[in-house]
């Protein structure tokens, strides 16, 4: 088994930003995996408390909602409850409009991912070319079966490692952009649906209102 340091000398000139590239992949999986964590842990039970609370007192939801800040769907609902006496259309823009604030926030680094995966197999094949040049350049047909042709044999199996290398790092950062990439898909599914929850919750709530204040009216 061969060292980090032995595959790196084996890669050549492209291993050093393949070995870039993994601890940049590294970090940014490690970033998402908190992320989604604390999103998928907390998210949904937090937001339909809320919503329970907003058929009963708003102001308690808002209060629960600033508490937790730090969950986007949580931001999203905070910016469309704090209107005053918002119309249902109002509800429903500012629903909107702070979901599309979000959508960079969840889909923070998939550029990244997506780079990663393409250049790093190219890097590696790249690599593989240029060893193999650099093997057979050394070639002299006149010594077939002698020390020189040994020593092509092992720079073609040592070229091939670059390949290898790549590929082990598309792969990793492929596997876990389309599992952050499948956790982002859900959440705006969940934003969806809540939100239209919330908006019928809103509907029926400013329809209650406009009744109270028109038999209010007709009193008087």
């Amino acid at each position: 088994m061969q060292s980090l340091g032995q595959i790196l000398v084996a890669a050549g000139i492209v291993g050093i930003p393949l070995l870039l590239f993994s601890v940049v992949a590294i970090a940014l999986i490690i970033e998402r995996t908190i992320f989604w964590y604390r999103v998928n842990r907390r998210q949904e039970k937090v937001i339909k408390e809320a919503l329970a609370m907003y058929r009963t007192d708003p102001s308690l939801a808002i209060e629960k909602l600033e508490r937790n800040i730090d969950l986007p769907m949580a931001r999203i609902f905070l910016a469309a409850m704090s209107l005053e006496e918002a119309e249902p259309e109002e509800l429903a823009l500012a629903l909107d409009g702070a979901t599309q604030a979000e959508v960079p926030i969840l889909k923070r680094f998939s550029n990244g991912f997506d780079t990663i995966v393409t250049i790093s197999p190219l890097l590696g094949l790249l690599g593989t070319v240029l060893g193999l040049i650099q093997s057979f350049s050394a070639l002299n047909l006149g010594d077939v079966g002698g020390t020189k042709t040994a020593n092509v044999t092992a720079g073609i199996s040592e070229a091939l490692i670059s390949t290898a290398f790549g590929l082990v790092v598309a792969l990793v950062a492929l596997f876990f952009a389309n599992t952050f990439r499948g956790f982002y898909i859900r959440q705006l599914a969940m934003i969806q649906e809540h939100s239209a929850e919330l908006e019928l919750l809103h509907r029926r709530r400013y329809k209650k209102v406009l009744e109270a204040s028109y038999a209010t009216t007709r009193d008087r």
